[in-house]
């Protein structure tokens, strides 16, 4: 494919204005949702093939997730594309003032493997709704969905207005060296790094969804079986291949034996008494990760699992305790199904090893103590997160979801997905039917005085 020549026809295609109206935005998202409903199989399919995913899980997690952003989205676009009024400086009278929503251009979109349907879905959703043209990048890690991906656009939209490029590093490269309008890219840190160097050269603006070493808190009053059953369901969903899972426990030494008997029991319940023969248990996506994330379980400090299939790629739920934060375990995201286990003795202990590290893009905190609670909201710097539960903040169109820091900049879902994608003009339009004089040379006394009663 050459990537520049299609470039270069999405920016001709944007500048005869065809993405602009209302009614052409809206037929785009309804012609996406038609499709993505037809083809759930195809999606279900490509999911399991890549991750193993179960149908369930594939609905709840992408497929249902993105259908809901879109319903959302369609309902909404009218209230959000109006031209927004406000208030005009006694100071400029007589004029009105408003901000007018422009899309970008021409944006490119890149998506990870572990969540592959709905985080390439979500932004593209937000993308069409303000009047981008889009070129999606999916990754080369999940090809199954990568080509399901690719079928259904190419089905919904001429390739002027949406393109799906396939490939890997050297496809990345080629879509990095072009100029873009706006770059929308989730994924792993070192890469972002690199996405936003290359964002530079051209002054692109970059939207950057990123990751890092999720806390989960336990303290003294939470609900131990409740808390460790929440744990349990955020931190395996995906077998613990998402950006926002809990990557370490910090509890309460007075509870931790308690809690983690919970969790045993918990994981028992949800995945069996050996995951490796649950049919429905996610795999990692490769031999490379998995080898990775078996090399990070110290077998002197499993509590529970810790065992792993080759053959399968599965990985075992596993519970490592009195681990240091020196240890492997602690020193990177994790993205596996494996949970190290720290203690404290005092929440302000919790919160500030959790302050001396890099920001997060999510914390967990299972507190009944609404000072504890208040004290971690205020205080410590992470993307989003959850009181007495864990992952769901993620899943609402109301409100936007994004990192801060080392986890990423910017956020979408929702509105803030169409205001990420939009430039938002603001406009003074003055009457011409009066022009005070005060703002015009020669400056005199009596203009200084009505200038300083004006801008006060």
């Amino acid at each position: 494919m050459d990537i520049q020549a299609l470039v270069t026809a999405q920016r001709a295609y944007f500048s005869t204005g065809a993405t602009l109206p209302l009614s052409t935005r809206k037929a785009a998202l309804q012609r996406l949702r038609e499709a993505i409903q037809r083809r759930e199989g195809d999606i279900c399919d490509a999911l399991r093939s890549d991750l193993n995913k179960s149908p369930t899980e594939s609905y709840m997690c992408e497929i249902g997730m993105t259908l809901s952003e879109l319903r959302f989205v369609e309902r909404h676009l009218d209230g959000w594309a109006r031209d927004r009024r406000h208030l005009t400086p006694l100071a400029q009278f007589p004029a009105k003032s408003l901000t007018v929503s422009q899309p970008y251009g021409v944006v490119l979109i890149m998506s990870p493997w572990n969540y592959p349907f709905l985080l390439t879905m979500d932004p593209l959703i937000g993308a069409i709704a303000a009047g981008n043209c889009c070129v999606v990048k999916p990754s080369a890690y999940s090809p199954a969905v990568s080509a399901v991906i690719r079928d259904i656009l190419s089905d919904c939209f001429p390739p002027e207005l949406v393109s799906v490029v396939e490939g890997g590093r050297a496809e990345n490269q080629a879509l990095l060296d072009q100029k873009f309008d706006y770059i929308f890219f989730t994924g792993g840190v070192e890469v972002g790094r690199e996405v936003m160097a290359k964002a530079a050269r051209h002054l692109t603006p970059v939207t950057l969804e990123l990751g890092g070493k999720s806390p989960c808190v336990v303290d003294a009053t939470a609900k131990l079986d409740l808390a460790a059953k929440r744990l349990v369901f955020g931190k395996l969903l995906n077998c613990g291949q998402t950006c926002v899972a809990p990557d370490y426990l910090l509890v309460d030494r007075r509870v931790k034996d308690r809690f983690l008997a919970h969790a045993r029991k918990w994981v028992a319940v949800q995945y069996g008494t050996d995951a490796l023969d649950n049919q429905g248990y996610v795999r990692m996506v490769n031999r490379k990760h998995f080898d990775r994330v078996m090399g990070l379980i110290d077998q002197s400090k499993v509590v529970f699992g810790g065992k792993g299939d080759p053959d399968t790629l599965k990985i075992q739920p596993t519970v490592l305790d009195n681990v240091s934060p020196e240890d492997p375990v602690m020193r990177e995201e994790i993205f596996g199904p494996v949970l190290p286990v720290l203690t404290f003795d005092r929440a302000e202990e919790a919160l500030e090893f959790i302050n001396a590290r890099p920001h997060p893009l999510a914390l967990y905190l299972f507190s009944q103590d609404k000072k504890v609670r208040q004290m971690f909201l205020r205080k410590a710097s992470f993307g989003g997160g959850c009181i007495n539960d864990t992952i769901i903040h993620l899943a609402t169109s109301r409100m936007g979801f994004g990192g801060v820091g080392s986890s990423g900049m910017g956020s979408y879902h929702g509105r803030e997905s169409f205001e990420t994608f939009s430039h938002r003009k603001s406009i003074v339009q003055k009457s011409v039917w009066m022009d005070p004089p005060i703002r015009y040379a020669p400056y005199t006394p009596t203009k200084d005085k009505l200038l300083r009663l004006f801008l006060r």
